[in-house]
Formats: C-alpha cells, sequence, structure tokens
C-alpha cells in the first residue's frame, strides 16, 4: 500500500500550514504511522523563508520537531497528495480555484474531522495566538488520524 499523503495549506506558508505539517507528522509518529506530510501556501509571499520565528517557537516549546522553508502550492500537488487540507474558508476557495482537472487529491479544510472551524491567522497578533493554533493542529491531527488510521487510536486513558 502507497504511503498517505498530506498537505496542508494556509496563505503564506510561514505560520499555520509549517505548524500543521510539523503537529501531524509528530502526532503520527507518536503513533508509530509513517505519512507524508508537507506544507504550502496559496500565496508565494514568503518563498524560500523560514517559518515565522513564533511558529517555530511554538513548536519548540512542546518538543515538536519544525524545519520548514515556506513554497508555494503546485500544480502537482493535486495529484501527489491524497489530502490537501486548507487553515481556512479563503485558502479553501482558492485551492479549489486552482486545482487543475484530472485533481485527485481530497480537498477539504484541516478542521473537517473535527470541529470545522478555522485556524485563525496567528501572523499580527501575539504569542497566545501560536499557542492556539497549535492547540488547534493537534487536535485536528488526532481527528484526522483517528479517521484514517482508526486501529492508531490511542485508548482514552492514554489521552489524559
Amino acid at each position: 500500500m502507497a504511503k498517505l499523503s498530506v498537505l496542508i495549506v494556509c496563505l503564506g506558508n510561514i505560520c499555520r500550514s509549517p505548524m500543521g505539517e510539523a503537529v501531524l507528522r509528530h502526532e503520527a509518529k507518536k503513533r508509530g504511522l509513517d505519512i507524508k506530510v508537507d506544507s504550502a501556501g496559496t500565496a508565494a509571499y514568503h518563498e524560500g523563508e523560514l517559518s515565522d520565528e513564533r511558529t517555530i517557537a511554538t513548536c519548540k516549546k512542546n518538543n515538536v520537531p519544525i524545519d520548514r522553508v515556506a513554497r508555494a502550492v503546485r500544480t502537482s500537488d493535486f495529484t501527489e497528495f491524497d489530502y490537501i487540507f486548507a487553515a481556512d474558508t479563503n485558502n479553501l476557495r482558492n485551492l479549489k480555484s486552482m486545482a487543475p482537472k484530472g485533481t485527485t487529491a481530497e480537498i477539504t479544510t484541516f478542521s473537517w474531522y473535527d470541529d470545522k472551524k478555522v485556524i485563525p491567522d496567528p501572523y499580527y497578533g501575539g504569542a497566545r495566538g501560536f499557542d492556539e493554533v497549535f492547540e488547534q493542529c493537534v487536535r485536528y491531527s488526532n481527528a484526522f488520524l483517528d479517521h484514517a488510521f482508526p486501529e492508531s487510536k490511542p485508548a482514552a486513558a492514554s489521552l489524559l
């Protein structure tokens, strides 16, 4: 069976999507799952730049490895990945309009398997916004992994 692949997308690929990528990879690894995870932006504003320093600090504070250089969504992403998760409805709309004919990826929001809320852009706020995004990413990662790999779902006692 081919390895499951997920692309997480926000606007510039320096805050929400690289954090989502790092968290999903970390949560999958904790479950012993080997999945391909990447991230990108619907705009190329920050292409080639490192993730926002607050994203990096938040991940490090939570012992989640992150090493990301921003990139824009590519046409090939729509067939290379099984799932493309948008951080919010604007990016979801952008992704759907960018999707070429023959797209095979399932395109939805990262929160689809949980509360379906958008992940707010923490860029113009303080550190607390990055902490809240991190908490959402953990929750959404686990909800997705529970859906995609139900046999890997942790026992309720181990979640405490």
